[in-house]
């Protein structure tokens, strides 16, 4: 029984035994595939790692030894769809105007000037002063586009600026075609939201049509020297005042300009320059006061020549603008013209010589006392010089009075984005005529805004 007992126990651990085996088997070739799915993965993991290094030690690698072919442009700075939109930027601004004479009878005394270019305080109360709508892109690894679309008070639209320009042409070299303003100056080539006051000076008003821009081409250098040094040469169609467009096929203008600027310390900046503007015009209608007090439109015929000297002189302690900062800035203008001029063209008719030397400057300070408030003042005066008109001599009226005008502004800044201006001004432009005007600005940017100018 013994035996027996011992056998039926022998074959009922036999089978359990059998299927343990079995299952240890299993757990040793689950091990075995853990172990190569381990090294299988440690493998990778070590492939990606040198990737990595490899990776970052190229991103090290000084420009200078990156290949020389460009890189793909790209118009914008968004992603996907909008890759390839040019950045969009729109000024808004208005104005609140108050004076105590009529804008409407207001002239520059001594200076002739065409019917449409604007000077003195413009119309009275309330108005959309000028917006700007802008674009700019990218257009490939060599060109960029830029266009400034102006909207008038008067429901107009005018192009201020619509041009390419090279992105590098080598050695400091860069190339610019289509209408933009001219870099004659300081305040020339800078769009109207970025001045400190509401309007231009006297100088730029009576000597350059208040703002002088053409189409044409530019040609600029930048020294590659620690100083600041840019060479500018200009050629244009003229179809600005003190040009007018003639339509010849040369050009109507041609501008020389070189600037030179740089750092004192680490606090202070500085710019200066000489400009040389040459235009010609070709029976350019011209509004001026005849010796009897009425209004006559004369015809010039000749060429004027305006001669530019700026300077300007920043503060901010440390470079640090944004508590406090200071601005000097100044410049002499100084146009001759000579030619031919045709008196009272719609009655007289008369033809006679002319020539002309007349200059004008400006000198403003604007200073930020504590963050987002600023306070400026500007002061100015013109010299009409003694024209000489040839046989129309006892005709036109001329007198050495010498227009000037003084400003005071404060103005506020919630961000660099938005800007409220309170401005007043004793206005002697027009001989027996002061004006006190006083004028209240708002101007807001929106949309991608490229950084100014020094």
């Amino acid at each position: 029984m013994r035996k027996l007992l011992s056998a039926s126990l022998a074959l009922a651990l036999a089978a359990p035994l059998g299927a343990l085996a079995d299952t240890q088997s299993d757990i040793e070739a689950l091990r075995r595939q853990i172990e190569a799915i381990r090294a299988d993965y440690e493998a990778r993991l070590q492939a990606l790692e040198l990737r990595l290094k490899a990776a970052e030690a190229a991103a090290a690698t000084p420009a200078a030894t990156a290949p020389s072919s460009p890189a793909p442009a790209i118009a914008s700075s968004g992603g996907g769809a909008n890759a390839f939109n040019p950045s969009i930027s729109l000024i808004l601004s208005g104005l609140y105007t108050r004076t105590s004479q009529d804008p409407a009878q207001y002239a520059i005394t001594g200076f002739s000037l065409p019917s449409n270019v604007q000077v003195g305080a413009g119309s009275r109360g309330l108005s959309l002063s000028e917006s700007e709508l802008g674009l700019a892109a990218s257009v490939d690894p060599w060109l960029r586009g830029a266009a400034n679309i102006a909207l008038q008070p008067d429901d107009t639209v005018s192009v201020e600026a619509a041009y390419i320009q090279t992105n590098s042409l080598g050695n400091g070299f860069s190339l610019k075609a289509g209408r933009f303003f001219s870099s004659a100056g300081y305040l020339n080539p800078q769009h109207s939201h970025t001045w400190d006051f509401v309007d231009n000076p006297l100088a730029y008003q009576a000597l350059l049509g208040t703002q002088y821009g053409d189409d044409g081409l530019q040609l600029a250098w930048i020294a590659p020297i620690d100083q600041y040094v840019e060479l500018d040469a200009e050629l244009g169609r003229g179809r600005s005042f003190p040009g007018s467009d003639t339509g010849r096929n040369g050009p109507g203008m041609v501008a020389l300009i070189a600037h030179t600027g740089g750092d004192v310390g680490d606090s202070n900046s500085w710019r200066s320059g000489l400009s040389m503007l040459d235009a010609k015009a070709d029976d350019q209608s011209l509004v001026a006061a005849n010796t009897a007090g009425s209004t006559v439109t004369n015809a010039f015929t000749g060429s004027t020549r305006v001669w530019v000297a700026d300077a300007i002189w920043k503060w901010a302690p440390h470079g640090n603008a944004v508590r406090t900062n200071f601005k000097l800035q100044g410049e002499y203008l100084r146009s001759t013209r000579s030619g031919s001029l045709v008196y009272d063209v719609a009655n007289l008719a008369r033809p006679g010589a002319y020539r002309t030397i007349q200059s004008g400057w400006y000198v403003q300070g604007v200073y930020q006392f504590i963050p987002h408030w600023r306070f400026g003042l500007r002061t100015e005066q013109l010299n009409a010089g003694t024209p000489d008109y040839g046989l129309n001599a006892a005709s036109i009226a001329s007198s050495g009075y010498r227009p000037s005008r003084n400003t005071l502004m404060f103005d506020f800044s919630p961000s660099e984005f938005s800007r409220v201006r309170l401005q007043f001004a004793r206005d002697r432009g027009h001989e027996g005529f002061g004006d006190n005007q006083l004028f209240l600005q708002y101007q807001t940017s929106l949309g991608a805004h490229g950084a100014h100018s020094f």
